[in-house]
């Protein structure tokens, strides 16, 4: 098993300043940036940057007056008594000089214009859900949908899990692969604490960007100026990170460790359990500035997660009013997993001059997996007693199927990916060139031992493929089958050669603003698997975005964008239902067009913004999968086309001053004609979406807030049982509805310090409550599927979510 060295980076601490910092940003009433802000004290001070930040040393053990003044705006000031060396953040909001003339804001539409979402990174940890972080805010938006709180993975219009790029500080990262349920998953590898820029695109980006169909979430993290500590808890575990920076700002450190555990949501369950996981992260990112042209930089990760999981009953009732069937489980044995994750990755950073930079960069990932697991099920299927005058009413009082069935797996993987890259990027005049080529080598061994074996009444059922027989009615002299049986050993080596290359630029027609990318990108992989010949392809993907915004009176920019879209396969597009990898598999193919708009207003006197866009996907030689919960088995075949169409809204601003929130609303519709068979629904066929993220305060007493999130989604596919065909099981899942409430309560942060006892230590204290699922909806997330032995139905009995769940929390920064 190839093993992965990364050196893991310790800070550490110094000590020796003699005065505290006061840092921010300042901006207007409507949080625009104000550039050359004069923030003085006595006879020293500074200015504020293009963006609004300053920073400003004062002394300590004193109490000192600073005065925010700029020419066109009222002058502010602002004591502070720094009783130690600590930093103070404050962002102060100045106040045009003149109400009467027409405010002039001058906006950086770059991101807009991409097609990229750029989300405030301090809502992270307020925003109340489930699994807290970046994933917790993409729910919300219209075209995101997941269906499982447990897991942190999500579909973007249409498209599964594994057709999502997740980039940290320009370098692509992975998951685990053998993951079958969000109950596995544990945490996500972005740490929320660290990140200082969040940019999404749900379709239609740039060629920059990776060769995925679906999405880009595109995460910066920190290079802290200051010494600053952050410690989350709850009943959910743990987040502790620290940051700082020595050498007189040269090196900057950023730690983070984080424990999870799931066991408040799983011992929620309909299924009795003993539930032990373990889910642990250490990350760390360096930044050196070794000089004005060159700087060094260092991300690292290691991730251990251990899941021991011991079913030991299950009661599951469905049908409805009419015809109420009864499930009962009761279990032996259990699932043993560990998933070890190692990832480095160095780069370097190189101004030739003020218009050329390039980036070189040298990453390593390396998973270990085991999935080991012996369960033994004995299952009664009974009919419920819905006579309401009989004394046995509710009760079952007949036994449709009554069985028994052993599901075992051992299965292990070992992948080690390692990738080297180098970018260039050119500004000339209006134009700006951005360049990039990657080699990226896979080495993956992966060992499949997993079958199952169904009893009902008395005889082993076959699988659907074998020989027929008439059991129990006629005797079978046969041998026993397992009703399903995978068992391979596959070695891939797979190496990739990638670039891109695109220009964009910045023009007027007339007085209206204009922005234009054209790019290309080109993949080239050559595979060997099992030590058979090799495999080559090539799929290049044009792509282009326009964006307009007109000389109007009302603020509003158009965009269109598209492309050629491709995804050549992975490790797991390779392997097909029967664990053996086929390396004939091309790529998945999309034409993809987006058309959107931003409509910037005012409502209430506070600043609002619409944003529409709709999408069109022409999807060609699809390798068709099955999904389980995020475990996604692939046909290992291109012989699928579909296609996907929506249109998504969401409308942000200001519902209480000061205070962000949003409604969204998606529609999609998706789907597959598998061999020519057919159109069906995919399965992410999840066609309305309605999500609401709502953020509140006491106006008397503003330490105390409220954070809703409303989601609805209408129902995804059941699913269809193993080996069974799709066409023959299309029925969908009930609707999912889900509502999360969190309070909190500051006892001390910027506006609301205080200076002597216990809680002067802590630059932000904040204690909390979260609620989740308020209403305990049972939200079903996919099919368990048992025979009826005697009309040989299968039924589909869902497979519940978590109830009502309350949660608390303990926020300190230092």
């Amino acid at each position: 098993m190839k093993q992965l060295i990364i050196i893991l980076f310790f800070p550490v601490f110094i000590f020796a300043q003699k005065t505290a910092i006061i840092k921010g940003k300042i901006t207007d009433r409507n949080n625009n940036p104000i550039e050359n802000v004069a923030i003085t004290y006595s006879d020293k001070g500074t200015t504020s940057d293009k963006n609004g930040n300053y920073k400003l040393s004062i002394p300590i053990h004193k109490t000192t007056v600073v005065t925010f003044s700029h020419i066109s705006f009222e002058k502010k000031t602002k004591k502070f008594t720094a009783r130690g060396t600590r930093t103070f953040n404050y962002f102060p909001k100045l106040v045009a000089l003149d109400k009467n003339l027409k405010e002039v804001v001058v906006k950086n539409r770059k991101k807009e214009a991409q097609g990229m979402l750029k989300i405030d990174s301090k809502k992270m940890n307020d925003l109340v859900g489930a699994n807290a972080g970046v994933e917790n805010i993409l729910m919300t938006l219209p075209g995101v949908n997941n269906n499982n709180e447990l897991s942190t993975q999500y579909n973007v219009r249409g498209g599964n899990f594994d057709e999502n790029l997740v980039y940290v500080n320009g370098i692509e990262v992975y998951r685990p692969f053998l993951i079958r349920s969000g109950q596995q998953e544990g945490l996500s590898f972005i740490n929320s604490q660290m990140i200082q820029n969040i940019n999404f695109s749900a379709g239609g980006f740039q060629a920059r960007y990776g060769d995925r169909l679906s999405s880009v979430l595109d995460i910066t993290y920190r290079k802290p100026q200051s010494f600053k500590a952050q410690i989350d808890l709850s009943l959910l575990g743990a987040n502790v990170s620290v940051e700082d920076s020595y050498l007189n700002n040269q090196l900057s450190a950023i730690v983070g460790v984080r424990y999870r555990d799931n066991s408040l949501f799983v011992n929620n369950k309909q299924t009795e359990v003993n539930f032990r996981p373990q889910f642990t992260d250490f990350q760390t990112y360096l930044s050196y500035k070794y000089s004005n042209k060159l700087t060094l930089n260092f991300l690292s990760n290691f991730s251990l997660n251990k899941y021991n999981y011991k079913p030991l009953t299950r009661k599951t009732r469905f049908g409805g009013f009419v015809n109420p069937i009864e499930l009962i489980v009761f279990y032996q044995g259990q699932e043993k997993d560990e998933f070890k994750t190692l990832f480095g990755a160095f780069s370097t950073d190189y101004k030739i001059n003020e218009n050329l930079k390039l980036t070189g960069t040298i990453s390593s990932f390396n998973t270990q997996e085991e999935e080991y697991f012996d369960i033994a099920a004995a299952y009664n299927l009974g009919e419920i007693n819905t006579n309401a005058g009989s004394e046995n009413f509710g009760e079952v009082d007949f036994s449709q199927g009554i069985g028994s069935q052993i599901n075992h797996a051992r299965n292990d993987l070992d992948a080690l990916i390692n990738a080297i890259q180098i970018r260039a990027s050119l500004k000339k005049g209006k134009n700006e060139w951005q360049a990039g080529i990657k080699y990226q080598n896979e080495n993956i061994r992966d060992k499949i031992n997993e079958w199952e074996i169904i009893d009902s009444v008395g005889f082993s059922v076959r699988p659907p493929n074998s020989l027929i027989n008439n059991q129990p009615y006629e005797p079978y002299s046969g041998p026993i089958e397992p009703y399903q049986n995978v068992k391979a050993k596959n070695t891939i080596d797979t190496k990739r050669i990638t670039g891109f290359v695109q220009l964009s630029r910045k023009t007027f027609i007339e007085n209206h603003e204009l922005w234009m990318n054209f790019g290309v990108r080109v993949h080239h992989w050559n595979i060997k698997a099992n030590a058979l010949n090799q495999k080559s392809n090539t799929v290049i993907s044009p792509r282009i975005q326009l964006a307009i915004k007109p000389n109007w009176s009302a603020d509003m920019l158009f965009r269109l964008s598209g492309g050629w879209y491709s995804q050549p396969p992975f490790y797991k597009e390779f392997r097909g239902y029967d664990g053996l990898v086929n390396p004939e598999v091309k790529a998945q193919k999309s034409i993809h067009i987006v058309t959107g708009n931003d409509y910037s207003f005012k409502l209430w006197n506070r600043p609002f913004k619409l944003t529409t866009e709709m999408y069109y996907k022409n999807l060609t030689e699809i390798n068709a999968y099955s999904i389980d919960n995020v475990r996604i088995r692939y046909r290992a075949d291109n012989l699928t086309d579909a296609y996907a169409y929506g249109i998504d809204m969401r409308l942000n601003g200001e519902f209480v001053p000061g205070n962000e929130s949003w409604v969204s609303f998606g529609y999609l519709k998706t789907e597959e004609n598998i061999n020519d068979r057919g159109y069906i629904a995919r399965p992410t066929d999840q066609r309305i979406k309605f999500g609401v993220l709502f953020q509140d305060y006491i106006p008397n007493l503003p330490s105390l807030k409220a954070y809703l999130n409303i989601v609805y989604n209408t129902g995804l596919p059941g699913g269809a049982p193993a080996y069974s065909d799709v066409y023959k099981f299309q029925n969908k899942l009930n609707d999912y509805k889900r509502a999360d409430l969190g309070i909190s309560y500051v006892l001390t942060d910027i506006n609301k310090p205080i200076l002597n006892g216990f809680l002067s230590k802590f630059k932000e204290l904040t204690i909390g409550l979260e609620l989740f699922n308020i209403f305990d909806i049972r939200n079903a997330i996919t099919n368990t599927w048992v025979r009826d032995a005697y009309s040989k139905q299968q039924y589909g009995i869902p497979n519940y979510m978590t109830g009502r769940v309350l949660n608390m929390k303990l926020g300190m920064k230092f």
